[in-house]
């Protein structure tokens, strides 16, 4: 995984709640055996029409969020399914956050073990940053280490965040890098039960 701690970007306004992981990524584009591929299918059946033509109303395909790392959604984010798939398409798409007021406590889990950043904010600091967002492209500036989110116009949003998750996501570790970094213990203690 990619280490996670400051990301600069203009964020992309999912005005939506409940979204929930099938709306993220529909059931017939879980198939591939891959991780990677799926930010093609983020959100089809909202980005495109039956036809296979974009929806030039939904907010991906604006082209002032082009390249956004910052979702920001309703509460509820990443209801429904536990399928890993949801993050995965997020984050293939290039979202490297996704601020919102509650997330699913599974797909919240499968974010942060995948190096996707789940920020909670108090409804009303996220229902301001959507509001500004909808108006014009408005810049965001996340900062994991201070657990901050700031403002173009200098607001100022503090986060919490479990403390392992934090140094996993600071790091670029996944579960299993993390064991490797006490692979010296666990040879010594290898060779010490060996002699036993």
């Amino acid at each position: 995984m990619q280490p996670i701690n400051e990301i600069h970007s203009v964020m992309t306004p999912l005005d939506r709640q409940n979204v929930d992981t099938d709306q993220i990524i529909s059931k017939e584009f879980l198939k591939r055996i891959e991780r990677t591929g799926f930010g093609k299918y983020l959100f089809y059946h909202w980005r495109f029409r039956p036809d296979g033509s974009p929806d030039n109303d939904f907010v991906l395909n604006d082209p002032r969020y082009a390249g956004s790392d910052i979702l920001v959604a309703q509460d509820n984010f990443g209801c429904g399914s536990s399928r890993e798939h949801a993050p995965w398409a997020i984050q293939d798409y290039g979202f490297k956050a996704v601020i919102a007021p509650s997330f699913a406590d599974i797909f919240y889990n499968n974010c942060v073990k995948n190096g996707l950043l789940p920020i909670r904010l108090p409804e009303e600091a996220v229902s301001e940053l959507l509001e500004k967002g909808k108006r014009e492209p408005y810049q965001l500036q996340i900062s994991l280490e201070d657990q901050t989110v700031r403002g173009a116009d200098g607001t100022v949003h503090s986060f919490e965040i479990d403390p392992y998750w934090k140094q996993m996501l600071l790091n670029g570790w996944d579960e299993i890098s993390l064991t490797f970094q006490y692979e010296p213990h666990i040879e010594a203690y290898e060779k010490k039960t060996a002699r036993a």
